[in-house]
């Protein structure tokens, strides 16, 4: 069962296939099954803390299958890409037409970026390019260099716009987080190559060419469709960064690390992000919510995450927090309230 929980992603893909295969309110299928059957049923099921023990880790670490599992979500969302650029051309009604754009903006904040991430954390070439096809079916290519060498260095410091502040609502997030995150991959990506002594202006600067293959992908949906449709993957690409922007909202919600007198900042903990042990949201996101041991140690893979004791937990999965998050003042009663409560455990 460890090994097959795992396959519950491809559920999702058929609920995308479905959609974008069909009208009526077959169209809003992936809404209705990854934000209210998905939090309805976390709601009804302890979060399971289970962790491997050593022994069986090592098997896990060392087992394909969790490798393949990860491989086979790039051929389905490039599939998944064609049939929405395809199936767009149809001649829709509005909320058929709206119901599509939000099944493939689903596609890409899940299959996207949330693989993308995972893949694009690998030491293996193969699998970081791999990580790469997926954020570019999503407009999201400087995810990878500002998360590795951003994100994780700085995370829950001011220093960090991905790390969401106390008061902050996730509307104002939204914009600090992906346009901070999108300067700092530039800056990152210029102080690497200056310290290689390789020109800014080369094929070495990952930077200019994602954004030259980003033109290059929108080019040629304009020139096999049309221009309406290049506007239509835009917007569902939005659709994938707003919940990619969302999690990264939840999983750091006013934590905060120690700075010292020197102005260095503690080394990353587990307390410094949330944790969610609710099992579909884990299985859908590979792991993604057992966020603390991920920050804590970045290079395990996920399916040999643990859940850490000492670390913030989240009252329900990710697809539950993310609609709560969007109830400003219900989130901030919520969660501040969960703040204290962690505080005072954690110093007693």
């Amino acid at each position: 069962m460890h090994k097959l929980k795992y396959l519950n992603i491809f559920v999702l893909a058929a609920t995308i296939y479905i959609a974008l295969t069909n009208y009526g309110i077959w169209t809003y299928l992936p809404l209705l099954f990854t934000f209210v059957a998905i939090p309805l049923f976390e709601l009804l099921f302890k979060p399971n803390r289970y962790n491997l023990s050593e022994l069986e880790k090592e098997k896990a670490k060392n087992d394909k299958y969790f490798s393949f599992v990860l491989y086979a979500v790039v051929p389905i969302q490039v599939f998944l890409l064609y049939l929405f650029l395809e199936s767009v051309q149809d001649n829709l009604t509005t909320s058929d037409l709206v119901g599509r754009v939000i099944a493939f903006g689903i596609s890409c904040g899940i299959f996207g970026i949330n693989a993308g991430h995972e893949l694009g954390h690998r030491s293996n070439r193969f699998e970081q390019l791999l990580g790469e096809i997926l954020l570019l079916t999503s407009l999201e290519t400087h995810f990878l260099p500002y998360h590795n060498s951003g994100h994780h260095y700085h995370v829950a410091t001011p220093k960090d716009p991905a790390s969401s502040r106390k008061g902050e609502t996730v509307f104002a997030f939204w914009f600090r987080s992906q346009f901070g995150s999108y300067i700092q991959a530039w800056q990152i990506e210029s102080r690497k190559l200056k310290k290689k002594k390789v020109p800014f202006i080369s094929i070495y600067n990952r930077m200019l060419v994602y954004t030259f293959l980003q033109i290059l992908l929108l080019f040629t949906i304009y020139t096999l469709f049309n221009f309406n449709t290049v506007i239509l993957f835009g917007i569902a690409s939005a659709i994938g960064i707003i919940l990619l922007e969302t999690v990264n909202y939840i999983e750091h919600y006013g934590l905060v690390r120690k700075q010292n007198e020197n102005g260095n900042y503690e080394r990353v903990q587990p307390y410094h992000s949330w944790n969610s042990d609710h099992v579909v949201g884990r299985t859908l996101l590979f792991e993604l919510s057992r966020h603390s041991d991920h920050h804590y140690r970045a290079s395990k893979h996920y399916q040999i995450l643990d859940s850490m004791p000492n670390s913030p937990q989240m009252i329900t999965g990710y697809p539950g927090m993310m609609l709560l998050s969007l109830i400003p003042p219900l989130w901030f009663k919520i969660m501040h309230r969960e703040l204290e409560k962690f505080k005072k455990s954690s110093s007693s």
